[in-house]
């Protein structure tokens, strides 16, 4: 049975580290959310970690500077794990060949393409045309706001050709202020759905939970398993994500979900459990907004 609760410092004390999620959960793709922001500021100051666990297409350190610009400021986390650095290092590796067609908006999405020094030998990596293409990069839809489904041709020349496609984002929309946008994830689920292979590495994946481990591990030494909780708006990134690694998960329901679970400041209570059982999925626990 999912608890909501009112604020995250009334369980904050049974962890170790909390991998938190940063479109919905910490801002908004336009600002800070100034409660998220302050709650994990008190959790670090008593003593928690906060490793911030995206499915962005790009580069921890390109994240870290759109936070800047958001007005998240560096002492609300101590580490960055995201989708881009665990697919870049399966690109980087020949996951999909060397000869790619890159799917993205530049150049914004250009730093999935900035050398990965962690990589002995990597694959040098050549963008190409599709026709002349081994497999397919995807950050991003080329227009956010245009139904996936225009890219039905391409993807049946891809599928005909047998190229796999590798998701930098499993992330199937986002609402960027009050206008919702289309993801990487939502033209992977149009290519496997055609019959095509996908290759997925954010949430809720294991590659990107083992990155998230490797980061804590790296800053504080530990040996010992921290005991975790997973904080996001994304019922099926965020939570199935925390929920099939075996950890502790906190649904921020007035992100994604806002509508179905009548979030105002908090759920609804029945459409919470409605919403939860239609997904099937059981969060530990749930609050309106992270605070």
């Amino acid at each position: 049975m999912t608890q909501i609760i009112e604020t995250f410092d009334a369980i904050a004390s049974q962890y170790d580290v909390a991998f938190v999620d940063l479109w919905g959960c910490m801002h908004n793709g336009i600002a800070a959310f100034p409660a998220a922001v302050a709650a994990m500021q008190s959790f670090r100051a008593s003593g928690g970690t906060v490793v911030l666990v995206t499915n962005s297409p790009r580069p921890w350190d390109s994240v870290a500077t759109q936070l800047d610009s958001f007005g998240v400021p560096r002492d609300t986390w101590d580490a960055i794990a995201t989708s881009g650095d665990s697919a870049r290092a399966a690109m980087y590796m020949g996951a999909v060949g060397s000869k790619v067609w890159f799917m993205g908006e530049s150049p914004r999405d250009d730093d999935f393409f900035k050398p990965l020094n962690i990589i002995e030998n990597p694959v040098d990596i050549t963008q190409v045309p599709l026709d002349e293409a081994e497999g397919i990069i995807c950050c991003g839809p080329f227009d956010t706001l245009a139904d996936p489904d225009v890219n039905r041709p391409e993807f049946l020349l891809a599928k005909q050709k047998g190229l796999k496609l590798l998701c930098a984002n499993p992330d199937i929309v986002v609402d960027r202020g009050e206008t919702r946008e289309w993801c990487a994830g939502a033209l992977a689920a149009l290519y496997t759905e055609m019959g095509g292979e996908s290759l997925y590495f954010g949430k809720p994946h294991p590659p990107i939970y083992d990155l998230a481990r490797r980061r804590y591990a790296a800053l504080t030494g530990a040996v010992d398993d921290p005991r975790i909780i997973c904080i996001g708006d994304g019922i099926l990134t965020d939570v199935r994500g925390g929920i099939g690694e075996d950890l502790d998960t906190l649904f921020i329901t007035g992100g994604l979900a806002a509508a179905e679970t009548k979030t105002n400041e908090q759920p609804d209570k029945e459409a919470l459990t409605n919403y939860l059982a239609s997904e099937q999925l059981s969060p530990s626990y749930a609050i309106g907004f992270l605070n």
